[in-house]
């Protein structure tokens, strides 16, 4: 197989195991054909098949701008979120980080000043996590590039009335295995 289309090679090697001679494969079983043709599975690749590639294609991206995809999600949370700020416990559930983690990565991002870290003052325990304005600059450079990434390989693929379809589906699947993503964010 000589093409360098994803689509294309995932089809052939779809086909090509699919298809396979018996005794490359192995003695099937009475359950394996019905429980390997099951359309959840091709659901649940095709997704992460679909995640993993954009994923590749934004991080090359936000890396040309110095940010890792964790620095990145950390910053567009936080702009996104009114006032600007989250708590740290917040903004790792959001990011599905661990507390060391988060911390870890808003560190760089202080070091860059791209955050700043104030006392919550509802909470003397707390610490909430401000974007500064060095961190919405590198968004506004960041994101012209991260939007047409968007466009090209996403948004721009469905018809208008498909991507409302598509986002309310997305949101479904994301409130039943992420509830706390929103986590501080009020929506």
């Amino acid at each position: 197989m000589r093409s360098n289309n994803p689509v294309v090679k995932h089809a052939y090697n779809s086909c090509v195991t699919r298809h396979a001679p018996a005794e490359e494969t192995g003695p099937a079983t009475a359950a394996q054909p019905a429980l390997a043709d099951d359309e959840r599975l091709t659901a649940v690749g095709l997704f992460m098949e679909a995640a993993s590639g954009m994923k590749a294609r934004f991080s090359g991206q936000l890396v040309e701008h110095g940010l890792s995809d964790a620095e990145f999600e950390v910053l567009i949370r936080l702009v996104r979120t009114p006032g600007g700020a989250l708590r740290m416990s917040d903004l790792a559930a959001q990011t599905q980080l661990t507390t060391s983690g988060i911390t870890r990565v808003v560190d760089r991002l202080e070091r860059h000043s791209l955050v700043e870290r104030r006392a919550c003052p509802t909470d003397r325990r707390g610490l909430l996590t401000f974007i500064t304005a060095a961190g919405r600059a590198r968004l506004d450079k960041v994101l012209p590039g991260h939007l047409e990434l968007i466009e090209l390989w996403l948004t721009g693929l469905f018809s208008a009335a498909d991507l409302e379809d598509f986002l309310r589906h997305l949101r479904v699947v994301r409130d039943a295995v992420r509830p706390d993503a929103t986590a501080g964010a009020g929506s």
